[in-house]
C-alpha cells in the first residue's frame, strides 16, 4: 500500500496535489512504493543565480530553475515561465505534468520545467535578452537536443526562444535548432505552433462533445481566459458554429446567453489580449464560471474550481485548458453530478505534442506542412481522448484519475526495464 498523504485535499498546493493523484493512480496499478517514491518528485532540480546589467547600469540577479522529472523514457521536455511567482515547488508540479501529458501523448519523452522569477512586463528588450542569455548560460550543461528540450510557456516567446537557441549554439559551437522548440519559422520553428495548445483543446472537447450526445454546432461555451490559449479557442469553438456565450480577462467576464461576437472581441483586444474594459455590463470571473452553459473552459488560472463553488457549475462538460483550474475535491463533486471532465495533463497536451513535431523536423532537416501538423495533432489527441476515456470507463473512475494511470503506465515500464525500480 502507497502512503497516504495526510493534509486535506483542498488545503493542498499544487505539487501535493500532483503527488496525490499520482498516489492514486499507481496504488490501481498496483505498484509498490518505490514506485511512487521515484516519481513523487524530480529526479533533477538546478536552482541557478543569474546576473543581469541593466539598462541604468545597475546588475540585477534573477533566481531561476530547471526540473527534470523522469528520463526514463527519453530526454524530458518542457517550457520556460517568466514570472514573478515562480517557485521551486511550482517548477517541480509542472515538470510532473510534462511526464503525465508525453505519457498519455505517447511521445518519447519525460516532463522538464523551468522558470525565472521575474516580471517580463517591466523588463526592456535589452534585459529580456541578457537574462534569456544568461538562463542558457547557467543550465547549459544539463540540456540539449538529446537531453532536455526547452520550450515557451508563460510571458516567453518565439523571440525568447531564438535568443536562447543563439546562446546555446555559441557555447556548443555548432547550430542546434533542436535544443529548444516554439522557435520563429525562419530559426527551425513549426509552423501550427503558436496556436497548437487551442487546437488541441478544440480537437479534445470534440471528442468529449461527441462522447456526452452534445453538438458543437449551437452548443454554449464559455471561455474563462481570453490569452494566447483562450482566444484562439474561442475563434475555432466560434467558427465550427458554437455559441460562445461568456469570455473572461483579468478585469472582468462578459456573458450574453445568446452569444458574443466574438470576431468584434478578437479584433478589439489590447496588447495584453484584454477586452472587457471596453463594456460596461461586466460581471466577475467568479460569477462567470456558474453560469449556464454546455461547456465551461477554464483557461486562465490555477483553483478556480473549488469546493465553494463546484456544486453550483452548470455545466455539462468541463475542459481544463488552463493547468490546474480544478482541486480534487472540486473534481469529486462535479464527477458525482456527472460532469465529464477533460483535465488538463489531456485537454492542453496540443503544445508539447506540436514542439514534438518541430524536434523531430529539426532533427530530419525536413519541414511539413501545416496540413500535415494538423492532421498529426489531431490523429494523436483523438487516440489520446479515446484511450483516457475507456481507461474511466472501465474502471469506473474520473477522467482525471485515468489520465494519469495513462500517462504513467509508459514511465513506469521503462523505469523498470532500465532496472531503477
Amino acid at each position: 500500500m502507497i502512503k497516504e498523504k495526510e493534509s486535506s485535499k483542498e488545503q493542498m498546493n499544487v505539487l501535493e496535489r500532483t503527488q496525490e493523484v499520482i498516489r492514486l493512480a499507481l496504488e490501481r496499478m498496483h505498484y509498490k512504493q518505490e514506485a511512487y517514491d521515484l516519481v513523487k518528485e524530480p529526479l533533477r532540480l538546478l536552482t541557478v543565480r543569474i546576473p543581469v546589467r541593466m539598462d541604468d547600469g545597475s546588475v540585477k540577479v534573477f533566481t531561476g530553475y530547471r526540473a527534470q522529472h523522469n528520463d526514463a523514457v527519453g530526454p524530458t521536455k518542457g517550457g520556460i515561465r517568466f514570472h514573478q511567482d515562480v517557485t521551486e515547488e511550482e517548477v517541480k508540479a509542472l515538470s510532473m505534468w510534462m511526464s503525465i501529458k508525453c505519457g498519455i501523448a505517447d511521445l518519447p519523452y519525460g516532463g522538464g520545467k523551468g522558470g525565472i522569477q521575474c516580471d517580463p512586463r517591466t523588463m526592456s528588450f535589452g534585459e529580456l535578452e541578457r537574462l534569456s542569455r544568461g538562463y542558457v548560460r547557467a543550465i547549459s550543461q544539463i540540456v540539449g537536443p538529446t537531453k532536455d528540450i526547452p520550450a515557451p510557456d508563460v510571458f516567453t516567446n518565439s523571440q525568447i526562444m531564438a535568443w536562447m537557441m543563439d546562446e546555446y549554439s555559441r557555447i556548443r559551437e555548432f547550430d542546434s535548432p533542436g535544443f529548444i522548440t516554439g522557435k520563429p519559422l525562419v530559426l527551425g520553428g513549426s509552423v501550427g505552433r503558436e496556436s497548437s495548445t487551442a487546437k488541441g483543446v478544440t480537437i479534445v472537447t470534440r471528442e468529449a462533445a461527441k462522447v456526452a450526445g452534445i453538438n458543437i454546432e449551437g452548443s454554449k461555451v464559455i471561455i474563462q481566459g481570453f490569452g494566447n490559449a483562450g482566444s484562439f479557442l474561442a475563434k475555432f469553438l466560434y467558427d465550427e458554429g458554437a455559441k460562445i456565450v461568456g469570455i473572461s480577462d483579468a478585469y472582468g467576464a462578459l456573458y450574453d446567453p445568446e452569444g458574443l461576437d466574438i470576431n468584434y472581441l478578437l479584433d478589439n483586444r489590447d496588447s495584453f489580449g484584454t477586452v472587457t474594459k471596453l463594456f460596461s455590463n461586466t460581471i466577475t470571473n467568479k460569477e462567470l464560471l456558474i453560469k449556464s452553459c454546455d461547456i465551461l473552459v477554464p483557461a486562465a488560472l490555477e483553483n478556480q474550481i473549488t469546493v465553494e463553488n463546484a456544486p453550483r457549475i452548470q455545466a455539462k462538460i468541463l475542459i481544463e485548458a488552463a493547468n490546474g483550474p480544478t482541486t480534487l475535491k472540486a473534481t469529486e463533486i462535479l464527477a458525482q453530478k456527472g460532469i465529464l471532465i477533460v483535465p488538463d495533463v489531456l485537454a492542453n497536451a496540443g503544445g508539447v505534442i506540436v514542439s514534438y513535431f518541430e524536434w523531430v523536423q529539426n532533427n530530419q532537416g525536413f519541414y511539413w506542412t501545416e496540413e500535415e501538423v494538423s492532421n498529426r495533432l489531431e490523429r494523436i489527441l483523438k487516440t489520446s481522448f479515446l484511450n483516457v476515456y475507456d481507461t474511466s470507463r472501465k474502471n469506473d473512475i474520473d477522467m482525471r484519475l485515468a489520465a494519469y494511470i495513462v500517462g504513467l503506465k509508459k514511465m513506469i515500464e521503462a523505469s523498470q526495464f532500465r532496472g531503477w525500480i
